[in-house]
């Protein structure tokens, strides 16, 4: 849904705890942001809570196509409409449920993630990744750090599709109001190779039951049957297997459930 009708009466701008708001202000971290991006003039960008539009302003110093802004608080987006170029398009959704790839067919992502909905909308991205080949995050540093290594069914998901680079880190100093942790910045690439799943709910399912009561071994998890196939010890436990072992396991067990029918 495109921006809502302006408000009668100017309000000052009030953060909400429920959407997680915390305003970057470093203007050094937000060119930085911007320089990780590498805008180039075909560029679709979508950022994702650009709030009072702080990064939105360096964004469009870029010869980017289109800057579609993807925020959920209404009076943020009343705050938006004060922003005049032709390439700026608002619309109000919840990042973790959106349909990315109604915008396009290859996005660049970016935005500053409310702490308490950043691995949804991380979540979400990989839904999309047909339409988004890339995307730049900043997210909770332990958030970031955690996907970047695992072990963890949403790292695993996220990886076999992405290339995950940490880009750096960001003081809570360099926002309105402080958060109380640190922030990380988080580059994902596709990967060109990226895998042929085609159900990715499948799929995470699949991870959630892996990495769920970790400390059990894989035999508990998987047929031993299939372990041994691939020459895996029964008895590893799910943080020992790499994520290109984990999706062999996972195709094997598709293909053993077809043959079984």
């Amino acid at each position: 849904m495109c921006a809502l009708r302006p408000l009668p009466i100017k309000r000052p701008v009030r953060l909400k705890k429920s959407y997680g708001q915390h305003i970057l202000v470093s203007s050094g971290v937000i060119k930085a942001l911007v320089k990780h991006a590498q805008i180039e003039p075909e560029d679709v960008v979508v950022e994702i809570g650009p709030g009072t539009g702080n990064l939105t302003k360096e964004l469009l110093k870029t010869p980017l196509k289109k800057l579609y802004l993807l925020e959920i608080d209404p009076q943020m987006i009343d705050e938006l409409r004060n922003i005049k170029d032709s390439r700026v398009i608002i619309l109000q959704g919840d990042a973790t449920k959106f349909d990315f790839c109604s915008l396009g067919d290859a996005l660049k992502l970016m935005g500053n993630l409310p702490y308490n909905v950043g691995s949804l909308i991380v979540e979400n991205t990989v839904f999309h990744k047909e339409c988004v080949p890339f995307a730049l995050y900043m997210l909770q540093k332990e958030v970031a750090e955690k996907l970047l290594k695992g072990p963890s069914w949403l790292s695993t998901f996220l990886r076999t599709f992405y290339h995950a680079q940490y880009v750096m880190s960001v003081p809570a100093r360099f926002f309105i109001p402080p958060p109380n942790v640190q922030s990380g910045v988080l580059k994902l690439t596709r990967k060109e190779e990226f895998s042929s799943i085609q159900d990715l709910k499948d799929y995470k399912n699949f991870l959630v039951k892996l990495y769920s009561m970790r400390r059990k071994a894989m035999k508990s998890k998987v047929k031993e049957e299939l372990l041994r196939k691939m020459g895996i010890d029964p008895l590893t436990r799910i943080e020992q297997l790499s994520i290109s072992q984990i999706l062999l396991l996972y195709n094997l067990s598709k293909t053993q459930e077809v043959e079984e029918r």
